[in-house]
């Protein structure tokens, strides 16, 4: 599907022009330019994301005033949007990512110092309802004094209303239509969790029971998703939400898919399966699972963990086929013993590999690493969702609190560029 015709430009709109100085275009991506700027009443320097899909637009700019008090989320200064116009988006402006941190290297309590950032952006967004559904390391965006900062919510989906804590299970919910504009709510703004009590902790089973709950509510409500997915590339880099030309030979395997969109108009309202970067998709999503929820973005997470601890992406297929065979390879054979229910996943029927009587398995890929480290990826890297450690546990994990200590966000090496 070809991208839309872009019938101005944003060099034209007063209502930017008059508060903004537009410097140079930065990225591009299917459906989005960038472009860097500062705000004129104070200097502060700006990226400003030009959406030229509706659809994007409204996922990107309702999940960022939903999670608008989040340390560890982009800070979204405002956006531009009319009826007959494309929106622009107003971000503050980083210079590196996850990706640059990775291809830099850095020392074994650093990496603990950018996982619990991870992992506390994460939480954010599940406890608010919101699955991102591309989680890599292009998207986590670092800022000059170390703050690490989940950007790109053009793929993200929100499940309910603002102000839902998925790590309470007393909490009621009402799903809500993602592209109603979503006012925020005290709750939206609570970012911390040290006071979280322990008996407010939710087990695995609440946890997941609330998910279920969930995605039937989405279902119900988000009638007109159809998942075009015809979204940016890899499209976050450096704060700018894009990526440069320069990126394309590194990167060129694992961009976000385009669906289907036949496929995608007969979902009715079920999630699409078409989504996210192929290097850190979820087994069901490879399998074409529509059902899923948060747990999707836990397995992204542990790819990401991985490549952190060994400075190379886990599992880096060329296709579909690839990846889920890279995945077997290492974790065995995705069938009832490993996943109940597996076998119901619609293309599973479909996709056959010959047995692996001797799955590679985690630790090998990860020789390296400690113990404690492999532990904490084998906790994501579950072929069953409902087994996957959620972001609420993860920040409990003992690896977190035992020695080596976490570095303080402002003894992280951050680079230049």
């Amino acid at each position: 599907m070809d991208p839309p015709t872009k019938s101005w430009s944003i060099h034209t709109r007063p209502e930017i022009t008059t508060k903004y100085s537009i410097f140079t275009h930065i990225g591009s991506g299917t459906y989005s330019d960038v472009y860097s700027g500062r705000r004129l009443s104070d200097g502060t320097p700006v990226a400003l994301k030009e959406i030229h899909d509706h659809q994007s637009a409204s996922r990107e700019i309702t999940a960022l005033r939903i999670l608008r008090g989040s340390e560890n989320v982009v800070f979204m200064h405002e956006f531009f949007w009319r009826e007959d116009e494309d929106a622009v988006i107003v971000l503050e402006f980083l210079k590196s990512d996850l990706g640059t941190v990775i291809r830099d290297g850095f020392g074994g309590g650093e990496v603990k110092g950018w996982m619990m950032q991870i992992v506390s952006g994460v939480y954010d967004c599940h406890r608010n309802g919101i699955v991102h559904r591309d989680l890599k390391p292009e998207n986590f965006l670092v800022s000059e004094n170390g703050v690490l900062k989940i950007a790109d919510f053009g793929q993200a989906r929100i499940l309910v209303k603002s102000g839902f804590d998925a790590t309470n299970h007393g909490s009621s919910s009402h799903s809500q239509h993602p592209h109603d504009v979503i006012p925020l709510s005290d709750n939206a703004n609570q970012t911390g969790y040290e006071n979280q009590d322990e008996e407010e902790r939710m087990t695995h089973d609440e946890y997941f029971r609330v998910l279920d709950e969930l995605k039937i509510q989405s279902h119900t409500y988000d009638t007109d998703d159809k998942d075009t997915n015809t979204h940016d590339g890899n499209n976050s880099c450096r704060a700018t939400c894009t990526t440069s030309d320069d990126d394309d030979d590194a990167w060129k395997n694992s961009l976000p898919y385009e669906a289907n969109e036949e496929r995608d108009e007969k979902l009715d309202g079920f999630l699409t399966s078409c989504v996210g970067t192929r290097w850190f998709r979820a087994p069901e999503l490879l399998y074409g699972s529509t059902n899923y929820g948060l747990e999707v973005d836990l397995w992204s997470l542990g790819c990401v963990f991985a490549e952190l601890l060994t400075l190379k992406p886990l599992f880096p297929g060329t296709g579909d086929i690839d990846q889920i065979s890279r995945i077997i390879s290492v974790l065995g054979n995705l069938d009832e013993e490993a996943w109940s229910g597996c076998s119901k996943l619609p293309d599973y029927a479909r996709i056959s590999f010959n047995k692996v009587e001797n799955p590679i398995g985690l630790d090998a890929c990860m020789p390296n690493c400690l113990q404690d480290e492999v532990s904490l990826v084998k906790r994501l890297l579950c072929y069953d969702p409902a087994q996957r450690a959620t972001a609420a546990e993860l920040l409990h994990d003992k690896y977190f609190s035992e020695e080596q200590l976490p570095v303080p966000i402002s003894q992280l090496r951050v680079p230049s560029t």
